[in-house]
């Protein structure tokens, strides 16, 4: 699906030779004082979230503009570029972002750490979803709510006639409704953040909350088993806390998750979760190339008559 946009003239002509476009689910439409621009876009991944679809995606760590963008046109409901563990910066960030745009596949960032400098870089890119890391209580998840937020209801800082996400100050709306289609989300990681779950997932603006078996294992002692009993246990208390609390306005909270070999999509999405990265490009390729070079070897050693 290629994003095609279209400016209305305020007296209904068009600027183009394009006709007949109009106003539908997935038509995106933004104003400025002499225009009305439409572009054919996805919903947001808040919107469909609030519709009550299960998503599934992948994270990116390479970097990769091209395996990126091959991602956006697999059909991936989200793509999350990971500056947290990824090679990648917000220059790099920017050139995965055209080429999920090319394919309309909607990302997410995960920020390194709780900065609002960080905050401030990524979401003037234009993500669709931010996602921080190492939220232990409600007081981290009101600053991560802040950072998102202009004033007086937040910190961010107001550069909306030159940056990415308001189309570098065409769409001047953005500011008084990016907010109804940003996706929040706070990853529990620890013990302690366990343990306050459901005054981080009550914070107003909060949307979800993303669960990481590898770093919950590590808290507990148990890093690299993530199948370890304790994990289970705090998983199953982020899962019933979550699920068991009531709704906001606008949806949410909701489960995210990051799948494993052993406890893979199916079963997160059979638990309640309704946003699963179940994939990261490094390890999808790994695989392949591993597996690839097993198979020659295999074959090699048939042919030579050997069997092991």
């Amino acid at each position: 699906m290629e994003t095609i946009n279209h400016i209305i003239n305020g007296n209904g002509n068009d600027n183009g030779n394009n006709h007949g476009y109009t106003n539908g689910n997935n038509h995106a439409v933004y104003e400025t004082e002499k225009d009305t621009i439409v572009t054919t876009e996805r919903k947001s991944i808040k919107a469909r979230l609030q519709d009550g679809d299960c998503l599934y995606g992948m994270s990116f760590l390479s970097f990769c503009p091209t395996m990126v963008e091959i991602a956006g046109w697999s059909g991936y409901d989200f793509v999350i570029l990971d500056l947290e563990h990824g090679f990648g910066g917000i220059s790099e960030g920017l050139r995965c972002i055209h080429a999920l745009t090319a394919a309309n596949t909607p990302v997410i960032v995960r920020v390194p750490e709780l900065s609002h400098v960080w905050v401030k870089k990524v979401l003037d890119l234009g993500p669709q979803g931010i996602i921080f890391p190492l939220v232990d209580g409600p007081e981290s998840a009101k600053k991560a709510v802040s950072y998102c937020r202009y004033p007086p209801n937040g910190v961010r800082g107001v550069a909306t006639p030159i940056v990415r996400a308001s189309r570098f100050g065409i769409d001047e709306s953005y500011a008084k409704k990016y907010e109804k289609d940003l996706l929040i989300l706070c990853q529990v990681e620890t013990a302690e953040g366990v343990d306050n779950v459901e005054g981080i997932a009550a914070v107003d603006g909060v949307d979800g909350i993303m669960v990481g078996p590898l770093d919950l294992s590590a808290s507990v002692g148990c890093m690299h088993d993530p199948r370890n009993e304790k994990v289970k246990e705090m998983m199953r208390k982020i899962e019933s806390t979550v699920l068991g609390m009531k709704r906001k306005e606008g949806g949410g909270p909701y489960l995210a998750g990051f799948a494993m070999p052993f406890d893979g999509p199916d079963q997160f999405r059979s638990r309640g979760y309704k946003l699963i990265r179940g994939v990261t490009d490094v390890g999808l390729f790994k695989n392949a190339c591993v597996g690839d070079v097993s198979k020659f070897n295999m074959n090699t050693n048939k042919i030579n008559g050997q069997y092991y």
